[in-house]
């Protein structure tokens, strides 16, 4: 009885294996257009992942950081939006606030929260005039 299942179970192996192996030989091989089209697609595809790419660093070198921090006093509203969890209206705070002579007026004058201050307070600064 155990031999007869373990046969049953290489024939059935056998013809599942000699069915692919038929399969995979009538298959035609693409042809030259077809290699075409489909190298066409997936150029196409890195192209658009590469500009992705591309845009990703641009913005981010560009952002704010502790090398290169944002002057709270000439920031632009979308530069002032690049900051860590900066929103729309915070944005509009800090430019309807200005000037500043230190940083920490943003939080002095609870013109953000403590909580929005420690994500930005590593990208900010106030330059002095002589500064400028």
């Amino acid at each position: 009885m155990r031999i007869s299942t373990i046969l049953l179970a290489i024939a059935v192996s056998a013809v599942a294996v000699g069915y692919t192996a038929c399969t995979a030989c009538g298959t035609k091989p693409a042809s030259p257009d077809q290699v075409r089209q489909k190298t066409a697609e997936a150029t196409a595809e890195l192209k658009e992942n590469a500009k992705a790419v591309a845009q990703g660093i641009r913005e981010g070198l560009s952002r704010p950081s502790p090398d290169k921090p944002l002057d709270l006093n000439r920031a632009s509203k979308p530069e002032l939006m690049s900051l860590p969890g900066m929103d729309d209206a915070s944005a509009d705070r800090i430019i309807a606030g200005r000037p500043y002579s230190s940083e920490h007026e943003l939080l002095e004058r609870r013109i953000v929260s403590r909580e929005e201050y420690n994500r930005i307070a590593d990208s900010i600064t106030v330059k002095k005039s002589s500064e400028l």
